[in-house]
């Protein structure tokens, strides 16, 4: 099973370049930065995790130019975004941005989306919120077109573009992995659609997990496709909480590294680094 870490990087937190060679040398699989490119200070939906929204939703750095210059300073780990909301980006722009970072990074990528659940940062972006998820959809299946064609077109309600030339492509064929997140009724559904992976990011129990996982893969059996990966995002960092998930049909976890000051992150990830060389051992 495999083991990696998801943080937020801020101004004031461990800086992504030591967090990344931190990560690596302790033998986790993968790092995952997430997005938001703004919080709007009149906010009024609610923070999903309940109570006030923590401060590193403002303060977090682009995962791009982070994981950018995490990629210059390693050399296995994978470089991940948990996740970017491409409903609030240009999908041209977009796709070049990960085809760079795949490519300067030697085909790490892994390509974590998602709709979000902050209505005014959507709308702030000129996204209605009620069609998101199809904006969602058209994006990334706009930016597998440009990765995957030498003359890329797409045609769509909200995104619309006649042949294009774009380049530099991805070093993953056919392109990095797109990971869907979000545990909705109708995740599963972009899953099977458009996605690579499946990133769950709550789970109520082990148990819970495992029927949705039966069911996506049932989908995928009845869509033509292949078992479809699961990579939980945020563990609960104990080795028998992990080996639970393993028995459920998850293929990776994600332990939450806290937004601390630099000492206090390093003591957080020795802990996780002693919880995951456990259930190596196990």
């Amino acid at each position: 099973m495999h083991l990696g870490l998801c943080t937020f990087v801020t101004e004031y937190s461990v800086d992504p370049v030591t967090l990344a060679r931190q990560a690596e040398e302790r033998g986790f699989e993968s790092l995952f930065f997430p997005e938001h490119t703004h919080i709007p200070a009149s906010r009024e939906t609610p923070y999903p995790g309940g109570g006030e929204l923590p401060r590193e939703y403002s303060h977090m750095l682009d995962p791009f130019v982070a994981l950018a210059a995490a990629s210059a300073v390693t050399e296995r780990i994978q470089l991940g975004t948990g996740i970017v909301l491409v409903i609030e980006r240009d999908p041209i722009v977009t796709a070049k941005e990960v085809a760079t970072l795949d490519l300067v990074s030697g085909g790490r990528v892994l390509f974590g989306v998602g709709a979000g659940w902050n209505l005014e940062e959507m709308r702030n972006h000129g996204t209605d919120p009620e069609r998101r998820f199809g904006v969602m959809r058209e994006r990334v299946e706009a930016m597998k077109a440009i990765w995957t064609q030498d003359e890329a077109e797409y045609h769509g309600e909200h995104v619309d573009f006649g042949p294009i030339w774009a380049w530099p492509k991805p070093v993953q064929k056919p392109h990095p992995p797109v990971l869907i997140g979000g545990m909705g009724d109708r995740a599963l559904d972009r899953v099977v659609a458009f996605g690579d992976e499946w990133m769950p990011n709550v789970v109520v129990s082990p148990e819970v997990l495992g029927g949705r996982i039966e069911d996506l893969q049932r989908r995928a059996e009845e869509a033509g496709r292949g078992r479809i990966p699961v990579r939980l995002f945020a563990a609960k960092p104990e080795a028998r909480a992990v080996e639970r998930l393993r028995g459920a049909g998850v293929d990776a976890a994600l332990f939450y590294l806290p937004t601390e000051d630099t000492g206090e992150t390093e003591r957080r990830l020795d802990q996780l680094t002693a919880v995951a060389a456990e259930v190596r051992g196990a």
